[in-house]
């Protein structure tokens, strides 16, 4: 007698022929907006769990899900932004039952989602980023928050802190969210003083230790004495430019253990409040928004505490920022405003406000902030 190898989900992540045999043969499991006892939720990361970045924000929200009554959750880490992230969305569906997944990462969204969904219309996906819009999986969402009110604030302590006036950014892509980080760190720093300027290095990945690493050296060389980043594990350039006796403001995730004399605050995600209410609606059978936004009032951000370095006067002009960012309708991009290039982003009396959705297609740097989108 011929025994079979068992069909576990690693080997179905494996074989693209089975993936597809499987998804055909397999029912599809309900998902859509009726209530359930029990649910099986899915949680798809780029990294590492514990980058203390990007993914560990998202694992501790999925911690927080764990905790909920009749909440099943499965996890896949390091999956690639390509076709392998189809194949883990379809096995978590087909082989775990999963009734509704979180694919986090910003390249998960386009075209694989788009491709899966259609295949799957009672399961629900919910996707970190700005990408959906009008014409795509209606079984399919976007969530983000307004995290460039964090940097903002990033900003304000940095603008106390540094000593050259130059501050540094290292950012991995120039997309909207990206470029919307910069110019608001570079904003909350001239909201202390105005000649301030920001220095940004672009990486050109998300996860790339090497060239994070030289960035972050490179601003340091260039007399930046505050520096912040954009990229998944801020890790890397935290303890670099510690050690370069840099200040440093966080992302994602609270950096502070990894440099706590010269970590001034950092601007985190505060995803266990937004999947546990996403996850809550989706039992209770209520339906969920294609396009779910907030900032730190509706709870999506959060700042980290202010170090030790940070001074009197720096802690009262940030409480009284974070004060009235926690009122709603805070304006970062306001006039005059130019580009670095020399064009008008926002005349006199001019501003966007923290949710105009204008500022999730942002394609410029600010004026004071030295670097190039291409």
């Amino acid at each position: 007698m011929t025994s079979r190898p068992l069909l576990t989900r690693r080997r179905f992540l494996n074989t693209t022929a089975a993936t597809i045999g499987a998804a055909a043969a397999l029912p599809v499991l309900s998902g859509r907006a009726h209530a359930a006892e029990e649910i099986t939720v899915g949680f798809i990361y780029v990294g590492p769990r514990d980058d203390y970045g990007y993914n560990q924000s998202h694992a501790e929200g999925a911690a927080a899900v764990k905790a909920m009554a009749g909440v099943t959750v499965i996890e896949e880490e390091n999956v690639p932004e390509s076709v392998d992230v189809q194949n883990t969305m379809q096995s978590m569906i087909n082989f775990d039952g999963a009734q509704m997944l979180f694919p986090t990462s910003f390249g998960y969204f386009s075209p694989h989602i788009q491709e899966v969904a259609p295949d799957y219309p009672e399961v629900r996906f919910e996707h970190c980023g700005g990408l959906w819009s009008e014409g795509d999986p209606e079984n399919a969402g976007s969530y983000f928050g307004y995290i460039g009110l964090g940097q903002y604030l990033n900003g304000i302590t940095a603008g106390h802190a540094t000593k050259t006036k130059k501050i540094g950014f290292v950012a991995a892509k120039p997309i909207p969210q990206v470029l919307n980080n910069i110019n608001s760190f570079l904003l909350g720093a001239r909201a202390v003083d105005p000649e301030i300027t920001c220095q940004v290095i672009f990486t050109g990945e998300w996860s790339l230790a090497v060239k994070e690493a030289e960035a972050t050296n490179a601003l340091a060389d260039q007399g930046c004495d505050v520096i912040t980043c954009h990229v998944d594990g801020p890790k890397v350039v935290v303890e670099t430019a510690a050690a370069r006796d840099c200040f440093v403001c966080g992302y994602h995730a609270n950096q502070s253990p990894l440099a706590p004399e010269k970590y001034l605050t950092g601007a985190e995600w505060n995803w266990p409040q937004v999947y546990t209410d996403m996850v809550a609606k989706q039992m209770a059978g209520e339906s969920i928004d294609n396009f779910v936004r907030g900032g730190l009032a509706e709870g999506f951000i959060k700042m980290s505490p202010l170090g030790p370095a940070v001074s009197d006067a720096a802690r009262a002009q940030f409480e009284a920022t974070h004060a009235e960012m926690m009122k709603g309708g805070f304006s970062v991009i306001k006039g005059p405003l130019k580009d670095n290039q020399g064009n008008v982003i926002a005349a006199e009396g001019e501003a966007f406000l923290e949710n105009d959705i204008a500022l999730e297609s942002m394609d410029y740097l600010v004026e004071g902030v030295i670097g190039s989108t291409s």
